[in-house]
């Protein structure tokens, strides 16, 4: 791994109360020569190894600079600690001796997200198909959501469908949306706004995009850590009119993130049998490594018969829609790309989860049987 080692740093001789406080020693037991490094690992993890010498020393005092007063105390000068927010923090170490006075050093540690995944890394997907013709894509050249075939969905859902149906703690902004280098970038932050502790982008080509049958291929990175749901999938365009379920609804790939399951993506469909809800759930789990190391193709093929699921061209999934009570998926669908942050099927962040953190999206291509 990469990491950084900064050296920025101040020391001081400090006294408790009722002794000389000018940084004299008083005794042979006072500490000296107090060794401080930090090292910060550029991967996006957010751990900062603290790693602190003193002589005369029997017990260290971490401040983290996270706005707390409260020290870590350890007896040995070793500390390592996950920042859940990039940025520049101010690290002090006191190493107290037995006589109860301390030495103290400061160093600052710019914590940093990993760099996002070379777009060329991972697998990719052709521009044809045989018996097949691309009706719609976005590569996402330029520098802004092409608005022509895109929309924002903003806020979380209130008043109608606060959280929007799952409990989910985030607001939408256009602001966490951004388009550059051919790739879609979708940022989750963990910021105030609103009277939320989330920020996130969701899109759509509702009365924009809309298709009925084909194959769909989107190329992407996913976002990870506890609480994110990041989700590429699909409404039937009626959905206003009649309702979710009734309008159908193709999950063609989503993810919770958090205990190990970054390696796993599932596809679905929900429908209404004619008396309730009704879905069929299947996942895909990768033999080494997450969805957020490298970019997947993630697509379904979907016909007036049936929806097939991939990934990396490797179908996990298929569904019948010839059933009568599976009328919705003879409908037209539009697309939905974005980061939901915590709700009910996730969970909450909590204090493993590293923000901000992305989705990058490559390409989205749609194919037809001509």
């Amino acid at each position: 791994m990469k990491y950084l080692i900064l050296f920025f740093a101040t020391a001081f001789l400090f006294s408790c109360p009722n002794e000389p406080d000018d940084g004299s020693l008083i005794n042979s037991d006072d500490p000296t020569d107090l060794e401080l490094n930090v090292l910060s690992y550029n991967d996006g993890s957010g751990i900062v190894v603290i790693n602190a010498t003193a002589t005369n020393a029997n017990s260290f005092h971490f401040f983290l600079g996270e706005g707390t007063a409260d020290p870590v105390i350890k007896n040995e000068g070793i500390h390592e600690h996950t920042y859940v927010t990039y940025g520049s923090y101010e690290i002090e170490v006191r190493a107290y001796g037995p006589s109860g006075r301390y030495v103290s050093k400061k160093k600052r540690v710019l914590v940093e997200a990993a760099d996002p995944v070379p777009v060329g890394n991972g697998y990719s997907t052709p521009f044809s198909y045989d018996g097949m013709e691309l009706v719609w894509n976005d590569e996402f050249l330029g520098s802004e959501l092409n608005e022509a075939d895109w929309s924002h969905d903003i806020g979380n859902g209130c008043p109608d469908l606060c959280g929007w149906g799952n409990n989910e703690l985030e607001y939408y902004r256009p602001e966490n949306l951004s388009v550059s280098n051919g790739v879609l970038t979708i940022e989750a932050k963990r910021e105030d706004y609103e009277g939320f502790k989330y920020t996130s982008s969701k899109i759509v080509t509702r009365n924009k995009q809309a298709f009925q049958y084909g194959r769909i291929d989107i190329r992407a990175t996913l976002p990870k850590g506890q609480g994110l749901w990041p989700a590429l999938w699909m409404l039937g365009t009626n959905q206003a009119t009649v309702g979710w379920p009734k309008c159908g609804e193709i999950d063609i790939m989503e993810m919770v993130g958090g205990q190990g399951r970054e390696n796993t993506i599932g596809g679905n469909v929900f429908w209404h049998n004619g008396t309730e809800r009704d879905d069929d759930p299947k996942s895909y789990k990768l033999s080494e490594g997450t969805f957020a190391d490298e970019f997947h193709v993630f697509s379904i093929i979907w016909t007036d018969t049936e929806i097939t699921w991939m990934v990396d061209d490797n179908v996990y999934h298929s569904f019948s829609t010839t059933p009568a009570d599976r009328s919705e998926f003879q409908n037209s669908f539009y697309l939905i790309f974005n980061v939901a942050v915590g709700g009910n099927w996730p969970g909450s962040p909590d204090d493993t989860t590293v923000f901000p953190t992305q989705m990058q999206v490559d390409y989205i291509r749609v194919f037809q049987e001509i």
